[in-house]
């Protein structure tokens, strides 16, 4: 599955949960919402891949920390959306930045990579 389709699965989760929320609740999501939800999933994930390094005790094993993992990256698909951003385009743009500001630190500092 690519980018553009992990995005539109997670859309439409997105838009069951948003259905869900109003009919539980009277309302959806605003996106600082998706945020704070996002910022609990990647505390659960530091715990989980704390566990996964022994130094501390969760349930759930290598299977929750596959879950917390994508519930990570549909939060991150979702706040994008939310967003308007073209995550392909941001995440291309921000890998070559990085690979020429690393590469070049690399090349002041001797390194054949």
């Amino acid at each position: 599955m690519d980018l553009g389709e992990l995005q539109k699965r997670a859309i439409r989760i997105h838009d069951l949960y948003d259905e869900l929320n109003r009919l539980e609740r009277g309302r959806g999501w605003t996106r600082e919402e998706f945020m704070l939800g996002f910022a609990g999933d990647v505390g659960d994930l530091a715990k989980l891949v704390m566990a996964e390094e022994g130094a501390r005790e969760m349930p759930g094993g290598r299977a929750a920390l596959e879950h917390e993992l994508a519930d990570c990256l549909w939060s991150v698909l979702i706040l994008a959306y939310r967003y308007n951003i073209d995550l392909d385009d941001a995440f291309s743009r921000t890998m070559a930045e990085l690979e020429s500001a690393i590469s070049a630190r690399l090349a002041k500092n001797g390194s054949s990579a």
